[in-house]
């Protein structure tokens, strides 16, 4: 179990991209997070980075920049999900704009993760590939990270193990927390 959110995103990140590759993320300015991308933190530093943000007259998402933006950079991951937008999110337009450009989609729940779980919010498992969220914040446990799918898949870019198989996903996943960027519990 990753240790924050932030070591999440950054164990989903190693497990799906290489330095260089680009990731298309929420505008920390307009409400996303610091590993979405923020030129100040690894997300930044280790990716090129694009972003989307939220329409000056509606104050939503502007969904339509986000599929402009994708078509014109491709990234290799769009990354949905916010710390500090309080509103819904279309996963079913996210999904549309990321198989576009063959993008697997982290959706970082992180902050709503308890409205989501009530139902209040939509279920981003129905359209997202990868979920992270911390279990401390609008869930109230204990401090810790976590990283989930709904279903298992085969890596997309042909990962084999030593015996000629492809890889799972969760394998991958599995693999960038231990021993990719931690070592054991605190």
């Amino acid at each position: 179990q990753p240790h924050s959110g932030s070591q999440a995103n950054a164990a989903v990140m190693l497990a799906c991209l290489k330095p260089g590759d680009k990731i298309l993320g929420f505008d920390l300015s307009h409400g996303g997070h610091l590993t979405h991308g923020s030129p100040v933190n690894f997300s930044g530093k280790l990716y090129k980075t694009s972003f989307y943000g939220v329409s000056k007259e509606t104050g939503l998402v502007d969904y339509d920049a986000m599929e402009k933006i994708a078509l014109q950079e491709k990234p290799k991951m769009l990354i949905c999900g916010a710390s500090a937008y309080s509103r819904d999110w279309d996963y079913a337009r996210i999904r549309k704009i990321a198989d576009s450009v063959n993008a697997i989609i982290l959706a970082d729940i992180s902050h709503p993760a308890g409205l989501i779980a009530t139902k209040i919010l939509n279920d981003p498992f129905d359209y997202c590939h990868i979920v992270t969220t911390t279990t401390h914040k609008t869930l109230r446990g204990p401090r810790g990270g976590v990283i989930m799918m709904r279903n298992d898949f085969e890596n997309p870019w042909g990962l084999k193990t030593p015996k000629g198989e492809i890889k799972m996903m969760s394998a991958l996943l599995d693999g960038a927390v231990f021993p990719g960027t931690q070592g054991g519990p605190l």
